[in-house]
């Protein structure tokens, strides 16, 4: 048994030769211990236990009774380590030690999947090395404080825009010198085959509990459910569940600023980039053009094949919000709620407040809720 390796004409493998043995491995080791029963209950003790699951879904009475309509928050900020991340890094750092890998890499933006993996990684008993751009790594000093807390060595990427794609990068290339030895875990939904589907896997809890959690509290299923998209994993994991049944979904990617934008979905073209078939922002050329948010875990010029498809499809609907709605949408959501998002979220917070006119007093409105906003204090601190 092999796994799909596209969504239609997105995904694929495009990568070395002498990475496709250790992807056809990964698939292999992946299909093996998912369905071995030891794994599995491994991985839900740690899923209860060590990160906290299931996570509450919240009714924000204050926000929905000033917008005129149920709001619920899917609290993936109350995980350890702050976000949803935690979900993937336990499944495949489970994964790492199962396969009998020596040490475990990783990339990370904002942080968040860096400081889970260390976390991982500490409770594995495994070595970690985590790629981060510069520019990243000054402005999530405390990720990456918690990281070396956790025993991880962080490693500044100087190349490039010196963010999320050139710590990719260069955590490709050192996996691809020490390939027999090492565990990469991805972050997101994005990369060659088997990434996508593994991270969708490990992420798919979120919305198989939001779905038997509104069942129970309003003994139906929302009419519109909202995520943020950056490489997409938090999206896809509640979308996951929800695809094809009469719910709207809206994934919510960055617009950035005036100068500078990255709204992948809305602006870009199909291409290839980091290892897999997906839209890009990029030049007429083929080269990767920079993207920006004030949200680094949003500052990625691609995005997951399966957002892709689901586009191209019309099975979601991908929206933009700016840096200063984000910023508006945290501190909206931190007055009225006493819950303080991440900046990734409060682009999905963002999309309610400017477009809340298009829902009625019937909707029955899902969030998610993907990180907790202490680790971007820093950068909101300087644009209030």
């Amino acid at each position: 048994m092999r796994l799909k390796t596209k969504f239609n004409q997105f995904g694929g493998v495009y990568i070395p030769e002498m990475m496709v043995k250790s992807m056809q491995d990964l698939e292999t080791a992946f299909i093996t211990y998912t369905k071995n029963k030891k794994f599995r209950n491994e991985l839900k003790s740690l899923l209860k236990n060590f990160a906290g699951r299931p996570t509450p879904l919240y009714f924000a009475k204050n926000m929905s009774k000033e917008l005129g309509f149920k709001i619920y928050l899917k609290r993936e900020d109350l995980l350890h380590t702050g976000a949803h991340k935690i979900n993937n890094t336990l499944g495949q750092g489970l994964l790492a030690k199962y396969m009998g890998k020596k040490e475990i890499i990783a990339e990370t933006g904002a942080g968040q999947h860096g400081v889970a993996t260390a976390a991982a990684g500490a409770l594995m008993g495994l070595p970690v090395k985590v790629f981060m751009g510069a520019k990243d790594i000054e402005r999530q000093k405390l990720n990456v404080f918690r990281m070396k807390l956790f025993g991880a060595e962080v490693i500044s990427v100087e190349s490039g825009s010196k963010t999320l794609k050139d710590a990719v990068n260069e955590s490709m290339r050192y996996f691809l010198a020490n390939v027999e030895s090492t565990y990469y875990l991805l972050g997101s939904v994005v990369g060659p085959h088997p990434y996508p589907t593994l991270v969708e896997y490990f992420q798919k809890i979120i919305g198989e509990e939001t779905k038997e959690q509104i069942i129970s509290l309003e003994n139906k299923l929302p009419t519109k459910i909202i995520a943020c998209v950056g490489g997409g994993s938090n999206a896809i994991g509640i979308f996951n569940t929800f695809i094809g049944k009469n719910i709207k979904l809206i994934g919510v990617e960055a617009a950035g600023n005036n100068i500078k934008h990255g709204k992948t979905l809305s602006e870009g073209t199909i291409g290839v980039f980091h290892g897999t078939k997906s839209y890009v922002l990029q030049t007429q050329e083929g080269q990767i053009l920079e993207a920006h948010s004030i949200s680094a875990g949003l500052d990625y010029p691609g995005v997951g094949p399966k957002h892709s498809y689901l586009k191209n499809k019309n099975l979601v609907s991908y929206q933009s919000a700016n840096d200063e709605q984000a910023i508006n949408a945290l501190q909206y959501l931190c007055k009225k709620e006493g819950i303080l998002p991440a900046l990734e979220s409060a682009h999905a917070l963002s999309y309610v407040l400017e477009n809340q006119d298009t829902f009625t007093k019937e909707d029955v409105v899902v969030i998610c809720l993907s990180g907790r906003g202490d680790k971007d204090i820093g950068v909101v601190m300087e644009h209030v």
